[in-house]
């Protein structure tokens, strides 16, 4: 019908630690969708991965809402249904146009959720289920780099089952490849949850086992002296760099408080770099996002050296934060891009996607003859 405000499916919430944030993003997506154009349904999945239907976003509450069904594996109730017409799978197929995730962490940002919306055809704003399953797993992101010729900075893998077999042995083989500090992080894990800076080893044995509670698999990085440089990419088979950003922690580094808590961090918009310099993280920022693939939005930290100016990518955000406030929509601002044009361009990178996406083949009819 001519004029029909087309229909968005914000979902947010998720059962990650990054529960509290993602409802923090949501809220400034919600406010900033032109209710004269988009029919706006906030659709939260609590803790336990219930879905639910809410209302209004002026106290935006997973605990607030009209339950739908349960994700399956969850440890809530049993999923209504695991076949299309389940209340789920039927919300989304049937109430909303296009979805806009703004999940953080693992079972939202890592790929479940975008798989979710390929099977049922939805069209959705941000990478697909590779990109998101990559850029969640920084192991996995690091090797990735790692194949596009890109720099980053000296790391080893562990699992559980090596470090449950002989902890002993793991701390004298990191103590040999590594001097201090030390980081220690979660694989698959967002916000600095579960990461460490160890200074001895302690330090570095207590570090191992908090990032053992969140993953099985996790990365032991070489500690730098170095800056916080970021920047925002925005586009699908033809991505466009932001102005590039730093964050200045006030804080001994970037860690969750730094990047939460009020006051305890700073952002430079632009970053204080030479030209050439920021031009090469603006064109290394490229290049990681089409390592994994990306589609719509992403932004890139880098590491960079402060004794030997060496730049290092560190990881990708495939869901950054999106509040009004955080660095991905202000790095757009700086460049002339509104935080509500930022909004409408994700929107229209999904569409756009979806209907390339549309015209493959995806069934093969051998033709007749």
């Amino acid at each position: 019908m001519a004029g029909a405000r087309m229909r968005v499916g914000v979902l947010f919430g998720g059962r990650s630690g990054e529960h509290e944030v993602s409802l923090a993003s949501a809220r400034s997506v919600l406010a900033a969708l032109d209710p004269a154009r988009y029919e706006v349904l906030p659709i939260g999945i609590t803790p336990q991965g219930e879905w639910v239907l809410v209302k209004g976003a002026d106290q935006l509450s997973v605990e607030k809402g009209t339950r739908v069904g349960v994700v399956p594996g969850s440890s809530a109730r049993p999923f209504v249904s695991m076949e299309p017409q389940g209340a789920t799978a039927r919300l989304l197929q049937e109430s909303i146009d296009v979805a806009f995730p703004v999940l953080h962490g693992t079972y939202g940002e890592d790929g479940t959720v975008q798989g979710l919306l390929e099977l049922l055809g939805v069209p959705y704003v941000g990478c697909g289920v590779m990109a998101s399953a990559l850029g969640m797993d920084k192991v996995a992101t690091k090797a990735a780099f790692q194949q596009a010729g890109l720099p980053v900075v000296p790391y080893r893998v562990l699992t559980a089952k090596s470090w449950r077999e002989d902890p002993t042995a793991v701390l004298s083989l990191l103590e040999q490849t590594f001097v201090y500090p030390i980081f220690v992080k979660p694989s698959n894990l967002g916000s600095s949850v579960g990461v460490s800076r160890a200074t001895h080893r302690v330090s570095l044995d207590q570090a191992i086992a908090e990032a053992f509670r969140y993953d099985r698999k996790i990365l032991v990085e070489q500690g730098l002296d170095c800056r916080e440089i970021e920047c925002g990419i925005l586009g699908n088979d033809a991505p466009e760099a932001s102005v590039v950003g730093e964050i200045v922690p006030k804080r001994l580094w970037y860690d969750y408080r730094a990047k939460y808590e009020p006051g305890m961090s700073e952002v430079r918009i632009p970053a204080l770099l030479p030209l050439p310099l920021a031009r090469d993280v603006q064109a290394q920022a490229i290049r990681a996002y089409q390592a994994i693939d990306c589609a719509g939005m992403a932004r890139v930290d880098f590491f960079l050296e402060r004794a030997s100016a060496q730049l290092y990518v560190n990881e990708i955000n495939t869901i950054p934060g999106f509040t009004a406030t955080s660095v991905y929509p202000k790095l757009w601002e700086a460049g002339g891009l509104s935080y509500p044009d930022l909004v409408d361009r994700l929107i229209q990178l999904a569409l756009e996607r979806h209907a390339e996406r549309s015209r493959w083949v995806t069934i093969y009819r051998p033709t007749d003859g």
